[in-house]
């Protein structure tokens, strides 16, 4: 079962756009050594949306190289078109992956009939785990708990990433589902009282500045050592929230290179640099982390 802190990772880019290649590598060894418990490439925070499937191969390529099998690495393979997600699937099953997280369709609103049947179909293209990802603020639907029971009867669909931030949906989740059916929240502010409702980790946005942190509030919480959990956590708060203050991955971005982490915040139109407004605020979710001295 997937568990713990997975980072939903950035993807570096250089300011002509191109992909930072060394800072990405920088990026990976920066989590191996922190702690993280695994890896989310090629996600919404990655900028998966402006980032070619081709581009997309050769990261994956260069990290599976990279990590060798000292952590998970997991694989976003969504798409709004069932076929396209069938063979976007294929080509990243030929790398040593070891699973998917796979997005609800985006902007063509399914009915949860048709959400099952490219779930299912997806999910055919490949034996590894598929986890799936429910973010109603972002695809415009909702992956139901009745649907995600019946998609829970396919062999390699293992888990999900619930992004609602609602414990009532957890709740729900584990009436429907098997018991060894992985429940991870994708919403960093509510990650801790979804584990302690038995939740089993969170794919974190925070843990790209915060790995460590976050790697051991997961520990804590899943050995139900609450009190240090919820200190920890309280120092986090801040910095759950501002690094949404504009679209995801605008604020992170800025955040790693503020702390060194990545050379430039640069991104891919639509998508732009965060609003010099909101520096000092991200700065002072930094520090309230005991990020920056």
């Amino acid at each position: 079962m997937f568990s713990g802190s997975f980072v939903a990772l950035v993807t570096p880019m250089l300011p002509d756009g191109t992909i930072d290649y060394k800072g990405l590598e920088h990026l990976i060894g920066f989590h191996l050594q922190q702690g993280t418990d695994g890896l989310v490439i090629m996600g919404t925070t990655a900028e998966a949306a402006t980032i070619s499937f081709a581009e997309q191969l050769d990261v994956m390529a260069r990290v599976v190289s990279q990590v060798s099998g000292q952590i998970p690495v997991l694989a976003g393979n969504g798409t709004n078109a069932t076929s396209e997600g069938v063979s976007r699937t294929r080509e990243l099953d030929k790398l040593a992956i070891d699973g998917f997280l796979t997005v609800t369709p985006f902007y063509n609103k399914p009915m949860q009939k048709g959400m099952l049947a490219h779930f299912q179909q997806v999910a055919a293209a490949t034996t590894k785990p598929v986890l799936l990802y429910n973010v109603p603020g972002r695809t415009g639907v909702d992956l139901l708990p009745e649907t995600v029971a019946a998609l829970a009867l396919t062999d390699n669909i293992v888990g999900i990433k619930e992004a609602t931030g609602s414990l009532n949906r957890l709740t729900e989740l584990q009436q429907r589902c098997p018991a060894d059916f992985a429940l991870l929240s994708g919403d960093d502010a509510t990650s801790l009282g979804f584990m302690q409702a038995g939740g089993h980790g969170v794919i974190s946005v925070t843990a790209n500045v915060a790995p460590a942190l976050m790697a051991r509030l997961c520990k804590l919480a899943l050995a139900t050592q609450y009190t240090e959990a919820k200190a920890l956590d309280e120092q986090l708060q801040a910095l759950h929230h501002q690094l949404f203050i504009e679209s995801n991955p605008i604020p992170t971005k800025w955040a790693l290179q503020r702390m060194g982490l990545i050379n430039s915040d640069f991104m891919r139109l639509p998508l732009t640099q965060l609003e010099p407004i909101h520096h000092g605020i991200i700065e002072q979710a930094l520090q309230q982390a005991g990020l920056l001295a």
